[in-house]
């Protein structure tokens, strides 16, 4: 690998301790009962909202959104506008998501890690799934540590600002083009190895898998390593920006 320039960190279960196991259901019942005034039908509801979040994932059409896709397939199958409609789970975003924070863990060892690859200039990227508005992922990087007043990353991926989602490799192309980075120059660290593995070493990023259990990697697809973020810190001490200069005589 040439000089690291570019980290890409997921989100849930590498920067923040978040279970899908147990966050989806609990932010679905919240959710759904927050809908009720639009969509009292609750079972549909989440039916229409599985649907359309599989529409953004199926997307690669650079000219639409995620948000724009979302939107679009949730009017056909509605009827109601969205300009009123999007305002109302904002809103959703704004006062009840927070009510979940307490389902997830902050890493202390993320938040350290962060800050020194930024210490040492490199740019990091929070290449979370973007299938969620911004608002709802910023308030996950606060609860681990990371709030987006504080930290400068490079890029933030909401499905406002993409056009792709994981775990399409053109989700990745999209990330490299809009940070200005080559794969050669860019590693991705994640646990999921269907949406940040597989995906990003297909388009040519180093991946660093988080596997603290050990497992056996599921094929073929080479990694630079893998573990949990100590160990990642460990293997970035062994390379430029991070590794120390030797003086020459």
């Amino acid at each position: 690998m040439k000089t690291l320039t570019t980290i890409l960190f997921d989100l849930d279960d590498t920067l923040l301790g978040n279970s899908m196991e147990h966050f989806i259901p609990q932010y679905f019942a919240l959710l759904a009962d927050y809908a009720r005034p639009v969509l009292d039908d609750t079972r549909r509801f989440l039916q229409l909202l599985l649907a359309g979040t599989q529409a953004m994932i199926q997307n690669t059409d650079p000219t639409q959104s995620n948000r724009d896709v979302f939107w679009q397939y949730f009017q056909a199958h509605t009827g109601l506008d969205p300009a009123g409609t999007e305002q109302f789970f904002d809103d959703f975003y704004r006062d009840v998501f927070p009510r979940l924070q307490p389902v997830t863990q902050p890493r202390p060892e993320a938040i350290a890690l962060v800050h020194d690859c930024l210490a040492h200039e490199l740019q990091v990227v929070v290449a979370t799934n973007p299938l969620f508005p911004r608002r709802a992922i910023e308030h996950r990087l606060a609860w681990a540590g990371l709030p987006v007043s504080e930290v400068p990353f490079a890029l933030v991926t909401t499905y406002e600002n993409m056009h792709a989602a994981k775990p399409q490799p053109a989700y990745y192309q999209e990330i490299l083009a809009q940070v200005g980075a080559r794969p050669g120059q860019a590693i991705m660290v994640g646990d999921d190895w269907k949406n940040d593995i597989a995906p990003a070493a297909q388009v040519g990023l180093g991946v660093y898998w988080m596997n603290p259990a050990g497992e056996a990697p599921p094929d073929n697809t080479p990694l630079i390593g893998q573990g949990d973020l100590t160990n990642l810190r460990q293997w970035l001490t062994q390379r430029p920006p991070f590794a120390p200069t030797t003086a020459q005589n």
